[in-house]
């Protein structure tokens, strides 16, 4: 768009406006005047071209919050933008800043965040918690920053060893643990009671069916990885036999799903997942019923059972979860779509499934990191903590 309006001149602030505008389907516009002010133009043309070329809405809505956090506490204890590409000395201050002890606080008031920086965050309504920040929030934000260095083709000071240094320890002096996104594990007990709400013949209940079951028996999918799942990622297996061992055991649909980019994987990556028996069947029905044949799978419906083009949203596969939940007479507050992740692997341990042959499935790519999923409350009730008894 010109930068003429009415035969006046935009300032910046209305130019990023006008051009944030074009990720309107992406990013919440009602932040987006904050947005605007808080952004370069240079930061307005990356997240642009991030979307272009193709990247997850929810990773863009979390780096383009993060680019402006970023901005803002640049300014404020700087008196300048972000520069490009960041000093380890700048990296260092973020961390000082955000991850600090707060006995050491009580007896250094120059430790952790300086008054004036917080009190201008906490003006722009960008700070609201009390005491240092929660170790996730740190790194996911270190994570955006070194994301965007990358895209710009430069080199951050993100893996320096002082870097790594200075967060591990800032994490092990926080004194707030690690908060799950889901507070319990979908396991496969329930599963179950989730898809007991879903044995009627409503459109919806059909397609929530395919979504529980997709999600679950596909490694854990992730929520937005479900929300953007295209008939296009599909394709039809050789039906496999119930019993491996029996050469004469009935076969079972299979199909398998190529899922491009991933959180942790590239859209090049060859990560592909396989679906076998009751989610193939269950999905074939949605789209039978939907009358799908290309484009988004799961779609919205609405009250009327008219089924809508577009695509459904990372959230409302997490309300979808929460709402069967709710239907079970279960605790929605206690479970998240992310449960279903925690829970496939949980319940592969139950069953026996090596960990490694778990991750194939769910395409983590460190087994630390599959680990971390499992159920605590399964944890607690295996003979690895009862070693003591």
């Amino acid at each position: 768009m010109d930068d003429i309006v009415k035969g006046r001149s935009l300032d910046a602030e209305s130019r990023r406006a006008l051009q944030l505008d074009t990720l309107s389907a992406i990013l919440p516009m009602d932040r987006r005047d904050r947005l605007a002010q808080l952004l370069t133009d240079e930061d307005v043309a990356t997240l642009r071209h991030l979307a272009r070329e193709g990247m997850g809405e929810n990773t863009l809505r979390a780096l383009a919050s993060d680019l402006a956090y970023l901005e803002a506490w640049s300014a404020a204890s700087t008196g300048g933008p972000l520069p490009w590409p960041v000093t380890e000395a700048l990296v260092l201050k973020f961390v000082a800043h955000h991850l600090w002890d707060p006995a050491q606080r009580e007896n250094d008031s120059r430790h952790g965040m300086p008054v004036d920086v917080d009190a201008r965050l906490r003006g722009e309504g960008l700070l609201r918690t009390d005491g240092p920040h929660a170790p996730s929030t740190v790194r996911r934000r270190l994570a955006s920053w070194s994301t965007l260095h990358r895209w710009k083709g430069m080199e951050g000071p993100f893996g320096a060893p002082t870097v790594r240094s200075a967060v591990r320890l800032a994490v092990r002096a926080s004194p707030r643990p690690r908060r799950r996104k889901s507070r319990r594990a979908v396991t496969r007990d329930i599963l179950d009671r989730l898809l007991a709400t879903c044995q009627t013949d409503r459109l919806a209940d059909t397609r929530d069916l395919a979504i529980l079951l997709l999600a679950f028996a596909s490694g854990g999918r992730r929520r937005s990885e479900v929300a953007r799942l295209r008939v296009e990622q599909l394709s039809d297996e050789p039906g496999v036999p119930l019993d491996p061992n029996d050469r004469n055991s009935p076969l079972l649909p299979c199909v398998s799903i190529q899922l491009g980019r991933t959180k942790t994987g590239d859209a090049d990556d060859e990560g592909r997942v396989f679906l076998v028996g009751p989610p193939v069947d269950a999905l074939r029905e949605w789209l039978t019923r939907a009358d799908i044949h290309k484009g988004p799978i799961f779609r919205a419906i609405d009250r009327w059972e008219a089924l809508e083009e577009r695509a459904l949203t990372p959230q409302s596969i997490n309300l979808i979860v929460k709402r069967r939940c709710g239907l079970a007479e279960l605790d929605p507050r206690e479970f998240a779509a992310h449960g279903l992740r925690a829970g496939y692997l949980t319940e592969a341990s139950r069953q026996g499934i090596a960990l490694q042959e778990a991750m194939q499935q769910s395409q983590h790519r460190s087994v630390q990191q599959a680990a971390g999923y499992y159920n605590e409350a399964e944890r607690a009730q295996g003979r690895a903590a009862r070693l003591g008894l």
